[in-house]
């Protein structure tokens, strides 16, 4: 069963979603997060969340600069954040944990 929100409770409840995924800044209606990684990882987190962001039909805009990549989410003109949104920036950090596992 799906629940509906409205105005002010649905807000909450993002809000208090976000406060679970660490590293996760919001920028008025848009929310960011910068990940340190080398090249190989950063293609690997970028094919991962090009497959969920599709299901989702969302596009966050991913930016590489030296060894750090930047994502940002949500659409900064005004929009609020969605669920959607927020699932992917969960499954961001799904991924993101996904390629730094280091594994022997």
């Amino acid at each position: 069963m799906r629940v509906l929100f409205s105005g002010r409770a649905k807000h909450d409840y993002l809000s208090d979603a976000l406060t679970l995924l660490s590293g996760w800044t919001r920028e008025g209606e848009q929310i960011r997060r910068t990940m340190v990684l080398d090249d190989t990882q950063h293609a690997a987190l970028t094919e991962r969340v090009k497959v969920v962001a599709d299901a989702l039909r969302l596009r966050p805009e991913i930016s590489r600069r030296a060894d750090q990549t930047q994502i940002r989410v949500g659409h900064g003109d005004g929009e609020p954040l969605t669920e959607g949104e927020v699932l992917l920036a969960a499954r961001i950090e799904d991924a993101f944990r996904a390629v730094t596992d280091i594994r022997s």
